[in-house]
């Protein structure tokens, strides 16, 4: 008998047993079911349980957070429990059973834009780098970069561009690549697309505004602009599920006998000339008129207010799911701005909640038990992975998250009142510093002590007043 064997039972029972359950899979640290009937799970049981360490709903998943121990924890639940494995990926398709309109299309953009985050965040640190050797004069008595005073560095400097460039100028192949995954259509049919909208022959996306002249196919009867779409974001979701719509609808109509012949050919030729003459216009100009209002409504003299909403209230859009939209936004920054505001608020906002948590290590110091949670707790949400400690410690005690809240608020002011900005979406938490713009880098280390000692002395001041008394989840309730 494993170790995990009375738990498991006890939560295959607590959740409404075999017979509720749709689909059950795991991540890193959470159990993530799938319920038939949500109703039926006994969320205060379950919390109660020593081996959970918190529960929430989240795109129709019930997740309940066990730990680094999950793994070996779902072994063992799908043993006594009879379920059969899944993948995330039926598990996701099980549980569109559970989510309304909003919910899948946020859970859409999470999935397109999830596998991409590795190939970004190391984008971000190779253009920190290339920003620290290269535009700050750091010698000869700051006259002169390293670039400039050293070959190797120099050619550093123009190596590490090729992987730059391939990430980001090269962004919407990735892009059209995990539509046509997510909906289930032919990938390289996806990443070919992509590329047609960043072919060298085309007009570099960049180079547009200061073209004489712009190149053009002539068709006789019409002419067609050759203008890359490089680092645009938009555009390639436009043009990535107009491919897959029309596949998927192909193959329906066409026999099995040839729609390997029929298929990519009547899908992929009109949705490359589509995306070119309406959808790539339309996207640029909807991708610009974003960038321009949240860096507008950033820069602004309300800057701060923007600032302070986004920062206060981003940790409950993580608990909705929401937060996933931000993504999208903080590229389009990037392809237009070379870099993004946004992001920063971000990985702030992940410090201020292990901050809190830290906060109930102190307040809680004589609870051994309390420590063997809250302590893993808050090594991972400075790490940016935040789930462990707002669904563990923060939410399940109410103050500590409004704590979090208000001192992710206070330093996301800071940021953005001193145009601190991001290369690119970067490791959360404390290593987020990573990713910061090498000029901007000390006031976003201000900002991130502001995300330390503010949630932290708020928390300790809010446990020895009424404020202990509240608990989000009872409101909530």
């Amino acid at each position: 008998m494993s170790k995990y064997t009375e738990s498991a039972k006890e939560l295959l029972k607590l959740v409404g047993g075999a017979d509720n359950i749709s689909a059950v899979t795991h991540c890193a640290t959470r159990m993530r079911f799938v319920l038939k009937d949500p109703k039926r799970a006994d969320i205060e049981k379950i919390e109660a349980l020593p081996l959970v360490k918190g529960t929430f709903t989240q795109a129709g998943q019930f997740q309940v957070i066990i730990g680094n121990e999950v793994a070996a924890f779902y072994n063992e639940f799908t043993k006594v429990s009879g379920v059969s494995e899944v993948s995330k990926d039926d598990a996701k398709v099980a549980a569109k059973q559970n989510m309304n309109f909003l919910q899948r299309m946020i859970a859409h953009l999470a999935d397109i834009f999830t596998p991409l985050i590795p190939a970004l965040v190391v984008g971000g640190l190779i253009l920190g780098f290339r920003n620290v050797i290269g535009d700050i004069k750091m010698l000869e008595d700051g006259t002169k970069t390293l670039t400039e005073v050293s070959q190797f560095w120099a050619g550093t400097h123009a190596f590490l561009w090729l992987i730059g460039e391939a990430i980001f100028h090269f962004l919407p192949v990735g892009i059209t690549w995990a539509i046509a995954r997510k909906m289930g259509t032919t990938p390289i049919l996806g990443i070919i697309l992509g590329i047609t909208l960043v072919s060298p022959q085309l007009l570099n996306a960049y180079a547009v505004a200061e073209a004489k002249e712009i190149p053009f196919w002539d068709f006789g009867f019409a002419k067609i602009d050759m203008i890359g779409y490089q680092a645009q974001v938009i555009p390639a979701i436009l043009a990535g599920f107009l491919l897959t719509f029309l596949e998927r609808n192909l193959r329906k109509i066409t026999p099995n006998s040839i729609s390997m012949i029929v298929v990519p050919f009547f899908a992929l030729i009109p949705t490359v000339l589509i995306a070119h003459t309406i959808l790539g216009p339309i996207g640029w100009q909807i991708g610009s008129f974003i960038s321009d209002v949240v860096y507008s409504g950033l820069t602004s003299a309300f800057g701060w207010l923007f600032a302070a909403v986004f920062g206060f209230f981003y940790a409950p859009l993580v608990i909705t799911g929401l937060h996933h939209m931000t993504n999208a936004i903080d590229l389009q920054l990037m392809s237009e701005l070379h870099g993004t505001n946004l992001w920063p608020m971000i990985a702030l906002s992940n410090i201020a909640q292990g901050s809190a948590v830290l906060a109930m290590i102190y307040i809680n110091r004589k609870n051994e038990e309390e420590k063997q949670v809250s302590i893993p707790a808050t090594i991972s949400c400075y790490l940016g992975v935040t789930e462990p400690a707002m669904f563990g410690i923060n939410l399940k005690y109410g103050f500590p998250f409004l704590a979090a809240m208000i001192g992710s608020a206070t330093a996301a002011i800071v940021s953005v009142g001193s145009n601190v900005m991001a290369n690119s979406i970067g490791v959360g938490g404390l290593p987020g510093i990573l990713s910061i713009q090498p000029q901007h880098m000390m006031m976003f280390s201000v900002a991130m002590l502001i995300a330390i000692v503010v949630p932290f002395l708020l928390t300790i001041v809010f446990a020895k007043t009424k404020m202990n008394k509240f608990s989000f989840k009872k409101a909530q309730s």
